[in-house]
C-alpha cells in the first residue's frame, strides 16, 4: 500500500507497521505442520467431483452420428462422478504419475475409485464395466476398469472401439471442435455388450463430450443407464 500511495502521490503516504513489508517478517507460517499436510491430502481423498450431462449437441458438430438439437433421454447419460482434481494433493497425484510415469494405474486408486463408487451408490445400480478406448495407450484405461470390474465384482466388457485416430481433446479451442472431433471416431461391438445400466469410465474429463457422444452409442445401443466415471477432472487445467 505504501508503493501506491506514493505512486498516487500521496502526500500522506507512510508505512502501516502491520504487513510483512513494513515488519521485516512472514506474518503466516511459511512451513505447513505434517500433521495439518496430512489431513489435508486426506480431507482431498474422501471428496469425489460431479460430471454434469450435458444439455444440447453443438451445432453440425456430429453429422455422422446424426446427433443434434437437444440430447434427448434416450441419449443421455446419468450424472457421473471424478475421483480427484488433476495433480491435486490428494489422489491427483498419483493419477498424473501413472498417466505419464508408469503408463499404469496404482491398485490404490482402484480401491479408492470402488469406494467412491459404494458410497455414491448409483441408481439404477450398474450391473456391468466399459472403457473409453485409446489408440495411443490402449491397455492403461482398460487395465484399470478390468481391475475396478473385479473390486466391484461386475462383469467388464470392452465393447467401445475406436476407429479413427483423433487429435487430443486438449489441443480442440472450443466445445464445437471438442465434439467434431469425436464424430466417426467411436463404434460398439454390440458382441461384447450388455443392455443394463453401466459404469462407463474413463481416465480423465474436461468438456465431457467424450462421455456424452460414447454415453448416447451405449444408450443407442439399448444401455438403460450410464454413468460417466474418470479419475481426475481436469478442467481449468491444459490437461485432457
Amino acid at each position: 500500500m505504501l508503493f501506491q500511495a506514493a505512486a498516487l502521490d500521496d502526500s500522506y503516504a507512510m508505512p502501516c507497521g502491520r504487513c510483512s513489508n513494513c515488519l521485516g517478517r512472514d506474518l503466516l507460517p511459511v512451513i505447513c505442520p505434517p500433521h495439518l499436510s496430512a489431513r489435508a491430502a486426506l480431507f482431498l481423498r474422501s471428496v469425489s467431483h460431479p460430471i454434469l450431462p450435458r444439455k444440447r449437441w453443438p451445432k453440425d458438430a456430429l453429422p455422422e452420428y446424426g446427433f443434434a438439437g437437444a440430447i434427448s433421454e434416450d441419449l443421455a447419460v446419468q450424472p457421473g462422478r471424478a475421483l480427484a482434481v488433476w495433480g491435486d494433493a490428494g489422489w491427483g497425484e498419483l493419477v498424473r504419475d501413472g498417466k505419464y510415469e508408469q503408463q499404469h494405474f496404482d491398485d490404490q486408486l482402484v480401491e479408492a475409485m470402488a469406494k467412491m463408487i459404494i458410497e455414491w451408490k448409483p441408481q439404477p445400480a450398474p450391473q456391468w464395466i466399459t472403457a473409453v478406448p485409446s489408440l495411443t495407450h490402449p491397455l492403461l484405461v482398460s487395465s484399470f476398469a478390468e481391475r475396478l470390474a473385479r473390486r466391484l465384482k461386475l462383469s467388464f466388457r470392452p465393447c467401445v472401439g475406436k476407429i479413427a485416430a483423433t487429435p487430443a481433446q486438449k489441443e480442440m479451442q472450443n466445445s464445437f471442435q471438442q465434439a467434431r472431433n469425436l464424430d466417426g471416431a467411436f463404434e460398439i461391438d454390440r458382441s461384447r455388450f450388455l443392455s443394463g445400466p453401466v459404469l462407463l469410465l474413463d481416465d480423465m474429463v474436461d468438456s465431457g463430450w467424450t462421455f456424452n457422444v460414447v454415453g448416447a452409442l451405449l444408450r443407442r445401443a439399448g444401455a438403460s443407464a450410464v454413468f460417466p466415471v474418470a479419475l481426475a477432472v481436469t478442467s481449468k487445467t491444459d490437461h485432457d
